[in-house]
């Protein structure tokens, strides 16, 4: 998802699916700094590589983060575009939904 793309259901949802999960969001702090091999990540998160791979996975099909292989090992990165397109979603709603009183359907 390109930030001027059109949002749909399914990757929006894959998106903030991948965000839902505290293990998903300690991979994505530790990315914001650099890349890392998945041995690396396994360390710093003091988890399994079966466990985090499956973390990954998640991640990777929502877009948020980007694999490249070097050799045997794969390194992770961030893919900023995806989050850029998460936040401009977001901001969707804060720009063209004002904010209205709660009105009860018994007080018409």
């Amino acid at each position: 998802m390109a930030p001027n793309s059109t949002f749909t259901p399914e990757t929006i949802a894959a998106g903030f699916h991948a965000l839902s999960d505290p293990l998903r969001i300690q991979v994505l702090e530790l990315l914001r700094s650099q890349e890392l091999c998945v041995c690396d990540l396994c360390d710093h998160l003091g988890t399994t590589q079966s466990k985090l791979s499956f973390h990954l996975k998640t991640l990777k099909q929502a877009g948020l983060v980007s694999p490249r292989q070097e050799g045997r090992w794969i390194y992770y990165s961030l893919n900023l575009p995806q989050f850029v397109a998460l936040e401009q979603y977001l901001a969707e709603f804060r720009r063209f939904s004002p904010i209205l009183p709660i009105r009860s359907r018994c007080e018409t």
